[in-house]
């Protein structure tokens, strides 16, 4: 797969970032043409040649060893997800016959049977292109904008930029883009060859400027634990903590089941009852009745 252009503006943001200074360097005489580090400056701090250096830049990844890829990794003080997209790009950049395909992974019953006995948490799966492909009541009711968008499966980083009311449902919005796309630039070095990833990305880049524009600055992230606000239609102000794990797959699609919770004794929390209560009433409502004669 040709992904040079993805390598090349990676590691040139990655390194125009960094000052001499906080590299360790002595600040060079003269006016600097580019902001951060120069391409022999990393070099040096990787212990490669500049020519060699220049060349990873421009693409020339594929063969390159590990211990080079972590001496560069090093070098431009990539974190812990920058370093893994580091050799995501460089595994995807070796010569190979993979297709494009579309993902299938999907959950299996006793995953939802395991999401619907968390009645007290919001509790929900996504792919890698974070499509929510299973959820218990409470999740579907915390993402019921998201639900409520036309079209299958729901799908965050859809309603996320495409979605006027994702504006007022995060109450952080330019956070929780610059995590959505993030993670959306993460799994697509992780796997290059999704189909369905690249089209989501093809058509948000093409909508939404802001999605453009924080897909071109190449940052990553890996999803693990934190706190998030909600501005929820129903029942307001909701700041909930979660966690998120990885579920295996059989194929080498990529399952992630992220867990929410209130902080017991807040006014989340009892936001989060009310929340569950009107899930109920909305489902009581929904569901047909059962003729026991």
């Amino acid at each position: 797969m040709d992904n040079r252009s993805d390598i090349r503006d990676f590691l040139a943001s990655r390194r125009a970032r960094i000052t001499p200074e906080q590299a360790g360097l002595l600040p060079g005489g003269g006016r600097r043409r580019v902001p951060g580090l120069r391409r022999e400056e990393v070099a040096v701090l990787a212990g490669v040649s500049t020519d060699w250096y220049t060349r990873l830049e421009k693409g020339h990844i594929g063969g390159v060893s590990e211990d080079v890829l972590e001496a560069v990794a090093r070098a431009l003080q990539l974190d812990e997800a920058e370093r893994r997209y580091l050799f995501d790009l460089a595994r995807a950049a070796k010569p190979s016959r993979t297709p494009q395909r579309r993902s299938r992974a999907q959950v299996s019953p006793r995953v939802q049977w395991m999401l619907d006995s968390m009645s007290a948490s919001a509790a929900f799966v996504v792919n890698g292109r974070m499509d929510i492909i299973a959820a218990n009541t409470l999740a579907r009711a915390l993402y019921s904008p998201v639900f409520d968008m036309p079209g299958r499966p729901a799908n965050i980083a859809r309603f996320q930029f495409l979605d006027p009311r994702a504006r007022e449902y995060h109450t952080d919005w330019d956070g929780a883009a610059n995590v959505t796309v993030a993670l959306l630039r993460a799994e697509a070095g992780r796997d290059p060859h999704d189909k369905d990833l690249r089209e989501l990305v093809g058509e948000l880049s093409t909508v939404s400027e802001e999605f453009r524009t924080r897909w071109a600055a190449h940052d990553v992230r890996i999803h693990h634990a934190g706190a998030k606000q909600f501005r929820h239609p129903v029942v307001g102000t909701l700041e909930l903590v979660y966690h998120t794990f990885d579920l295996p797959t059989e194929d080498s699609g990529k399952l992630a089941m992220t867990v929410y919770t209130a902080e017991p004794g807040t006014p989340s929390e009892d936001g989060f009852t009310l929340l569950a209560s009107w899930a109920a009433t909305a489902a009581d409502v929904t569901t047909p009745a059962i003729d026991r004669s």
